[in-house]
């Protein structure tokens, strides 16, 4: 009787042998992209000249370098993983037969397309994210979507190490499981126990069917995506944008795409995995960071979040800036050229009703209130002068009024006088003086309790906090957001003194040029002036900007998004909503997030509720239902904290068990023991406590110690949601010291 087990190993030897050849081909092929790309760099940086009077072509030259640069990134990235999947599909057309079966297409899955354009561009590996490799991921025994096989490729560099085999449908089809939904089960699960490496893995191999319909999902507004802990909310995310990027390129390629996590330890965690799939022209910020220029240090306690992220700030920051448009009680003396003449209250609440009925930011309003205080100041000074001493009507011309209103325009007193009763403000001075001021919060906040404004008040003013940039970007709409067009303007301004500095470097050269000559003939002189214009003199010291849209966008406060994706939504306070908000006008968004696992004090409890105030009901929503990560063991303690906080809650089906129940040590157990015996196991070890659960919101780790679980609990009104967070944070095990 035959070895079948010696028969095995040398069936899969040859398979993986021919996969190789494969792979080989497409390797070869990645390589001449690369070669030719390397090629064109070279070329380019040769003809890059700076000393090139061409302006026009010197952009052009640095646009396609940075193209260039840009492509040889992401081929070179696509190298990692460059094939990781394949299915034969029932075809009645294929591009690629399966050999012996001529209605079967093959067809090769990985990070980005290639096509053979010497065979009629026949497609030698397919974009994970087009069309024709979604039934890698859709399919399974119970819906094979057409696949009667899918293969799962494991490699190790550019080297085949082994292949996982999944038969769909006809003979020899596995139905274990079949309704499960859970597709190529062997590589996910081979991933879900893979140790952690402090950077989040790419899940493109072994997204799942109910993922795979959130990733592709049409919508064109709000896309809530609820969960539970491990059910792949954040990978979903980001596969998402990926696929909207491929799918939209045109579009988000100009307006850039913008992902919110909840903390930087959070974004560097997810950082590697969008150049795994091919994109880097993302923007990844917290909510703290996205006013640029303002860097927040600092943390308030749980009631101050709570009232600076509440909807009532925009009321009070409203009255703040308003308390800045003030009206004298008494006239105000005026002397100009001799003539007396007064700025009444009359007149300044005029002038300021007119610049509120603007509806233009405060700065923006100043020029209203100027013109119109203005005129008023004319028609007074006018009356003075040009009365008829007779009774008559006055003799001044409208004419007249005019030049008077010009010439007051230009007066010290005037400008004075408009600086003290609507001043330009600057929005971070605002809100240091306003915090730092019991008396403007009084002012502002007078219909509020005490103990929301003892909550607001803090000596230093400018000791900023995260819940600050909120606050700063309210500000920064009710005063003005400084534009592009300002920038423009200032640039262009500092152009034309470099052409003006230019200038007179040229005059100095000609006045300093050597004329001397002899008796025999006058010398030839070539003057600086022949050679050079003062524009080109000026050009090599103009920077251009040939930074990405996303390096543009990450600097400009007034830049419109295409796309939003919100990790760990749940934790936005309706402040923050509406900074996330102005930051995508069309409102095309990703939310992804789960209310059990909220920790801020005025976080989102309900999504309706959180949305209803930009889009009504008009959003679409999806659950994920499948726990992917997190151990049986560790969700059967984990959900009995879920029923406390919910008691209608429905847990995520959980997929798989570590063999290892959850550990409960005595209250006194030393955390550096524990952590030194679980680091002997090898991967992550995390230390969870009620000072940091917030940094591991969004994270995972092989094993995680839970300390002292009743100090989470009391921390926080929101302490079973932490304690919910921190306990589903392992993939492997969990121990907890002390009791629940």
């Amino acid at each position: 009787m035959a070895d079948q087990s010696g028969a095995s190993s040398l069936e899969s030897q040859e398979t993986v042998k021919q996969e190789q050849s494969h792979v080989d081909v497409l390797f070869a092929h990645l390589d001449r992209e690369v070669s030719s790309a390397q090629q064109r760099l070279e070329a380019v940086q040769r003809d890059v000249d700076p000393d090139n009077p061409d302006a026009d072509a010197l952009v052009r030259r640095e646009t396609e370098y940075h193209g260039l640069n840009a492509k040889l990134d992401a081929l070179n990235i696509a190298e990692t993983g460059l094939v990781f999947g394949r299915i034969d599909v029932e075809d009645d057309s294929p591009e690629n037969p399966v050999p012996g079966k001529p209605h079967q297409d093959r067809r090769y899955i990985g990070r980005m397309g290639m096509d053979d354009r010497d065979d009629d561009y026949r497609t030698l590996l397919l974009d994970w994210r087009a069309p024709m490799a979604r039934p890698y991921y859709l399919a399974t025994t119970a819906h094979p979507e057409g696949v009667v096989s899918r293969r799962n490729i494991r490699m190790r560099g550019r080297t085949v190490t082994a292949v996982d085999d999944d038969v769909l449908s006809g003979p020899g089809a596995d139905n274990a499981g079949a309704d499960s939904g859970v597709a190529s089960e062997a590589a996910l699960l081979r991933a879900m126990n893979a140790p952690r490496t402090g950077h989040m893995q790419s899940i493109v191999e072994t997204i799942q069917r109910e993922q795979d319909q959130i990733i592709r999902d049409k919508t064109r507004g709000v896309l809530v995506v609820a969960g539970g802990p491990g059910t792949g909310k954040t990978a979903v995310a980001l596969h998402r944008i990926a696929y909207l990027l491929y799918t939209w390129r045109d579009q988000l390629a100009r307006t850039g795409v913008l992902i919110v996590g909840p903390n930087r330890t959070f974004l560097d965690y997810i950082s590697r995995v969008l150049p795994e799939l091919g994109e880097t022209g993302v923007v990844l910020s917290t909510a703290q960071d996205l006013v640029p220029g303002f860097t927040p240090a600092g943390t308030d306690d749980l009631l101050t979040r709570e009232v600076k992220g509440s909807e009532e700030m925009v009321t009070i920051l409203s009255r703040a800036v308003r308390n800045y448009q003030l009206v004298p009680k008494e006239d105000i003396p005026l002397r100009i050229d001799g003539i007396d003449i007064a700025a009444t209250p009359q007149m300044i609440t005029a002038a300021r009703t007119r610049a509120r009925r603007s509806r233009k930011p405060h700065n923006e309003a100043q020029p209203v209130f100027a013109e119109a205080l203005t005129q008023l100041l004319a028609e007074a000074l006018a009356e003075r002068i040009g009365a008829d001493p007779l009774g008559g009507a006055n003799l001044l011309s409208a004419a007249d009024v005019d030049q008077l209103h010009d010439d007051l325009a230009e007066e010290q007193q005037v400008a004075d006088l408009i600086d003290t009763y609507f001043p330009i403000l600057n929005p971070v001075e605002v809100l240091a003086d306003f915090l730092s001021s019991r008396a403007a919060i009084s002012a502002a906040a007078y219909d509020y309790d005490e103990e929301t404004q003892d909550a607001l008040y803090r000596e230093d003013g400018c000791a900023f906090t995260a819940s600050d940039t909120a606050l700063i970007d309210e500000l920064y709409t009710l005063i003005g957001i400084p534009t592009p067009a300002d920038e423009a303007e200032k640039a262009e301004k500092q152009w034309r003194e470099l052409v003006a500095d230019a200038e007179d470097a040229l005059d100095i050269l000609a006045s300093s040029a050597n004329t001397d000559t002899d008796d025999e003939f006058e010398a030839e002189i070539l003057s600086a002036h022949d050679i050079i214009d003062a524009e080109t003199l000026a050009s090599r010291q103009r920077e251009t900007d040939v930074r990405s849209t996303a390096e543009r966008a990450a600097t400009d406060m007034t830049w419109a998004y295409g796309h939003v994706i919100v990790d760990e939504a749940q934790e936005l306070t309706p402040m923050e909503w509406r900074m996330v908000f102005r930051r995508c006008p069309a409102k095309w968004m990703t939310l992804v997030g789960d209310t059990a696992q909220t920790s801020s004090p005025a976080g989102v409890d309900d999504w309706s509720a959180a949305l209803e105030p930009f889009v009504g009901q008009r959003f679409v929503s999806h659950e994920l239902t499948v726990n992917y990560r997190t151990p049986a063991e560790i969700m059967e303690v984990a959900d009995e904290v879920l029923a406390a906080i919910d008691p209608d809650a429905q847990p995520a089906v959980t997929v798989r068990s570590s063999g290892q129940p959850v550990r409960f040590l005595p209250e006194d157990t030393e955390t550096a023991t524990v952590r030194a015996e679980l680091e002997q196991l090898g991967g992550l070890v995390a230390v969870v406590t009620k000072d940091n659960v917030a940094e591991v919101k969004g994270l995972e780790f092989d094993h995680v110690i839970v300390d002292k679980p009743h100090e989470i609990i009391a921390a926080s009104p929101q302490g079973h949601q932490d304690l919910y967070v921190a306990l589903t944070r392992a993939t492997q095990t969990l121990t907890i010291i002390g009791e629940l």
